[in-house]
């Protein structure tokens, strides 16, 4: 997800969209340890999503 997608997001929405990729990340992360992904390069991306809408969200909470 790009970041002028993410600004453009509402608060609650962005709170709802984090709480989804952190499962997401964790159901990667289990089926990685099951066997190994593909493309281990999905969970550093999920990774690196969930920080920028966390950033963000700090932005938007502190204005």
């Amino acid at each position: 997800m790009k970041t002028a997608e993410i600004n453009e997001l509402a608060v609650a929405d962005l709170v709802e969209r984090i709480e989804a990729e952190k499962a997401n990340l964790n159901r990667l992360k289990v089926a990685h340890a099951v066997s190994p992904i593909e493309s281990p390069a999905k969970i550093r991306k999920a990774r690196r999503d969930i920080a920028r809408m966390l950033t963000v969200l700090r932005q938007k909470n502190l204005k």
